[in-house]
């Protein structure tokens, strides 16, 4: 066994200045009933600064960094990737960014088109909702299944956007269509669909539902976000979510983040980095090395030389 130590993108974090105001859900005195419970103190600048001394403080060799939108003011989607890329132009990050888009909104098309000129974005989320539980989900789809969602969504196309997919795990059926109709379009699930739920009876549902996706090699996975409210971080609760992304997807199509500082709610930077290398060292290096860095420089477009000019060939190429 081998603890890895070699570089580490992380591929999916969040950089915003609450102070600013252009969060709703980040400003004063607003709760939205957070996964994680009370989060008032995600209320704090989170800057490339801050991120550098998370790593340094974990010990990791942080090359490079991928930013997720924030829930910005739905109303300028654009001028949040404007925002983003003046802190990478002033501080070195992030390498890479994703933007939000209303997919169903007609003029969706402009706004992709707008997002597309800027160098550092590489693909968009818009979440599709989700039934609150397994059991509501037929009842209650999510926009997966809507026409107009899933026309804005083939636009991605054009540009060679990639898309991260945030939605639970009873929903990922839904997504099946889409990605028989768009296999030129990457699919980045993030934090692993959601398996909040650790019972076993719940466990065997999701890993189940992870079959559903896992057969398009154009789908990679995110490990991210799967904290638990009131639970300690560890090796040992996580290990079994980990190990079986591994196995379904494999290495290549599988990616290591931390989520902050959301999930700083839940775990320290170190914990959540310590615990992934703890639950992967038994794992050949260069298999470690996909995980901590290589399937996200690959899918996200990353500039090669952050791994030191090696390229990561494995696995299916995305364009």
């Amino acid at each position: 066994m081998s603890l890895y130590d070699g570089p580490v993108i992380d591929a999916h974090h969040h950089f915003w200045q609450p102070r600013l105001g252009r969060q709703p859900w980040l400003r004063p005195g607003v709760d939205i009933g957070f996964r994680y419970g009370p989060y008032e103190s995600l209320k704090r600048d989170y800057l490339p600064a801050d991120i550098r001394r998370d790593a340094a403080e974990a010990g990791i060799d942080l090359v490079g960094t991928v930013t997720m939108e924030t829930e910005w003011e739905l109303s300028d989607p654009v001028g949040e990737m404007e925002h983003t890329a003046g802190i990478a132009e002033e501080h070195g990050l992030p390498d890479a960014a994703v933007a939000h888009a209303v997919l169903r909104d007609p003029e969706v098309g402009a706004v992709l088109d707008a997002l597309a000129g800027i160098p550092l974005v590489r693909g968009v989320r818009n979440k599709p909702g989700q039934a609150p539980t397994p059991a509501e989900a037929a009842s209650a789809p999510s926009l997966l299944t809507d026409p107009s969602w899933r026309r804005g969504f083939a636009l991605l196309a054009r540009h060679g956007l990639s898309f991260d997919l945030q939605v639970a795990w009873w929903h990922l059926h839904e997504a099946v269509p889409l990605l028989e109709q768009h296999p030129e379009i990457p699919v980045i699930i993030d934090h692993a669909a959601m398996p909040s739920d650790r019972s076993p009876e719940a466990l065997a549902a999701w890993s189940q539902a992870l079959e559903h996706v896992a057969r398009f090699p154009q789908v990679s996975m995110k490990a991210s976000g799967i904290g638990r409210r009131g639970l300690p971080w560890t090796a040992e609760a996580n290990g079994p979510i980990v190990r079986r992304l591994i196995e379904a997807f494999g290495p290549d199509r599988v990616m290591f983040a931390s989520n902050f500082p959301v999930d700083g709610l839940t775990a320290t930077y170190a914990e959540i980095w310590n615990g992934f290398r703890e639950i992967v060292a038994d794992l050949d290096p260069a298999e470690q090395r996909l995980l901590f860095a290589g399937t996200a420089q690959r899918v996200y477009r990353l500039p090669e030389e952050l791994l030191g000019g090696t390229t990561e060939t494995s696995g299916p190429t995305e364009s």
